[in-house]
């Protein structure tokens, strides 16, 4: 007989039962991880423009800010005229409006801006070289736009606190925020008509000539102030062929057209040149 007996069936050995695993990663680990690295992310970015944005410059004592406003209001005519409209944007347009006159009764200059704003530092170069043509400053000083906008740090002037003489125009300005975008100053009620009626894209800075022509925004982009501080700007406004001296001597040029429009051609050694005649044709 064989060893296994007719018609034995050996029963099936029962599985052991599954055992969960030990040691699992919970469900809330993976949504937690995915936040913890974006936040590391982030902080990596803004560690390094933290490190690779450069601190804006101090500004400088007011002898030192004289010299370079003496320097670049002091810019011969024939560089003006070398320059013509350079590589400025004419952003000058005509408007329709009662005439604007300043406190003195002479036709009003209005600037409106802020010191944060790059556009605006980008601006305040040619203006001033331009306004200068036809009276003089007083008590200018030098800021930079905010660091953390973009074009940081962008070298230029603020009309706050700043007085303008002349026998041709009245100059008046609105600064609403220092660089860190604190009030500054406040505009008058008919100063925030005039701005709401003619800057319809709510830009800075704007630029009313006596309610005959308006500009908003800058006329070249601040980018080619990078880096530069108040005094090798103007070395580089002296070289008529550089990149600064065509954007803001071109700027000037432009502003000085439509200052003479509003003076009556006034003072003529100023708005009867050959380079102010044409661009007053194209305003």
């Amino acid at each position: 007989m064989s060893a296994k007996r007719a018609g034995q069936v050996r029963k099936p050995v029962p599985k052991a039962p599954m055992r969960k695993p030990v040691g699992g990663t919970p469900a809330w680990v993976m949504p937690v991880a995915a936040v913890a690295v974006i936040a590391l992310v982030v902080g990596g970015f803004l560690l390094i423009r933290w490190y690779t944005t450069p601190l804006p410059p101090a500004p400088l004592a007011p002898d030192t800010t004289q010299v370079i406003v003496s320097q670049i209001t002091g810019l011969p005519s024939s560089e003006f005229e070398s320059a013509g409209q350079g590589t400025a944007n004419n952003l000058i347009k005509p408007i329709s409006g009662a005439a604007l006159t300043g406190p003195s009764g002479k036709p009003e200059v209005f600037y409106y801006g802020a010191e944060y704003c790059p556009y605006c530092a980008a601006e305040r170069w040619p203006l001033i070289i331009a306004l200068s043509r036809f009276g003089t400053f007083s008590n200018l000083k030098t800021t930079s736009s905010s660091s953390t906008d973009i074009y940081p740090n962008t070298p230029t002037f603020t009309f706050h606190g700043a007085t303008y003489a002349s026998q041709y125009v009245d100059f008046v300005t609105v600064e609403t925020q220092d660089r860190n975008q604190n009030a500054l100053e406040t505009p008058t009620a008919a100063e925030k008509d005039l701005v709401g009626k003619y800057d319809t894209a709510n830009s800075i800075p704007f630029i009313d000539f006596g309610n005959r022509y308006a500009a908003a925004g800058a006329m070249y982009l601040p980018d080619i102030l990078a880096g530069e501080t108040w005094q090798t700007v103007a070395n580089q406004l002296q070289q008529p062929t550089s990149k600064q001296a065509q954007a803001i001597i071109g700027s000037a040029n432009l502003i000085t057209a439509a200052v003479c429009k509003m003076t009556g051609d006034q003072p003529a050694a100023v708005c009867s040149s050959q380079t102010i005649q044409s661009l007053e044709t194209k305003l």
